[in-house]
C-alpha cells in the first residue's frame, strides 16, 4: 500500500500486526455496507506517497481528516484546488502572514510543502462522510506512531509543528535533543486565539533548518 520503498522497508511488517489487520478489515466492512470513506483508498497513504521518509524535515500533525465530501485528499489541512478554503487553513495562512508576510493563497492545495520534505500527517487517516472523529481509536493511531517513531530514530533535525493536544501527544516519542519540537494551540476557529496566532512557527521552523544546513521550506503558495 505504500509506495515509496523508503517508508516500505520501514512500516511494510506494519501491515501483517494484529490491529492493522483489524483496521484494514474495520475499513473493508464500512465500505461494503455503503458508507462513504474520506479519502478516497488510493489517497489513504497519500502523506507517505508524497514525502519519503528520507526527505522529510517537517512534520504537520493534524487530527483526522475533513469529514466533507470532497475536502479530504489524504494530506493534513490541505484540499484539493477548487474546494473552499476550510476555516482551520485559512487561519493557517493567516498566521504565515503574520510571521512571514506571505500572502493568503487563493487555494489550500498543501502539495507543494508536501513536495518540499513537509510531511502533512493525520492521526487518523480515514473518516466517514460527515462523521469527524468516527474512526479514532480504530488502529491509525498506532500506526501514526510508527510514522513518527521512525522519523525520530531514522531523521535528523527535524521540525515537529504539534498544534493542539491531540497532536501534542505525539511529542512525547520525540528526542527534543535532536530535533525541534513546535507546540501551540490547534489553528481552528474554536482555539487559534489561545495560542496559536503569533506562534510563528514558520520562521522558527526555516531558522532552525537554516542553522543545521538543510533546505528551508518555502511556504508561499502560487
Amino acid at each position: 500500500m505504500l509506495k515509496q520503498p523508503c517508508w516500505r522497508a520501514a512500516l511494510g511488517e506494519e501491515f501483517d500486526k494484529p490491529y492493522m489487520v483489524k483496521l484494514m478489515n474495520f475499513l473493508a466492512a464500512e465500505i461494503a455496507a455503503g458508507r462513504d470513506i474520506f479519502p478516497s483508498f488510493d489517497r489513504w497513504f497519500a502523506a507517505l506517497d508524497e514525502t519519503p521518509l528520507t526527505r522529510v524535515s517537517v512534520a504537520i500533525l493534524g487530527q483526522d481528516p475533513y469529514p466533507t465530501p470532497g475536502h479530504a485528499h489524504g494530506l493534513s489541512f490541505s484540499v484539493q484546488p477548487g474546494v473552499g478554503i476550510p476555516r482551520s487553513l485559512r487561519n493557517i495562512y493567516r498566521e504565515l502572514e503574520d510571521d512571514l508576510g506571505i500572502s493568503p493563497a487563493s487555494h489550500g492545495h498543501l502539495l507543494p510543502w508536501a513536495r518540499q520534505g513537509c510531511l502533512l500527517l493525520n492521526d487518523t487517516m480515514t473518516v466517514e462522510s460527515g462523521q469527524a472523529g468516527s474512526h479514532q481509536k480504530k488502529g491509525w493511531s498506532e500506526f501514526t506512531d510508527r510514522v513518527i517513531e521512525e522519523l525520530n530514530e531514522q531523521g535528523e533535525h527535524i521540525v515537529f509543528m504539534l498544534w493542539g493536544a491531540h497532536a501534542q501527544k505525539k511529542g512525547a516519542m520525540v528526542d527534543r535533543e535532536r530535533h525541534l519540537v513546535l507546540e501551540s494551540a490547534h489553528p481552528s476557529p474554536l482555539s487559534a486565539r489561545r495560542g496559536f496566532f503569533g506562534c510563528k512557527h514558520f520562521s522558527k521552523a526555516n531558522a532552525y533548518l537554516r542553522a543545521n544546513g538543510k533546505a528551508e521550506i518555502n511556504w508561499a503558495l502560487t
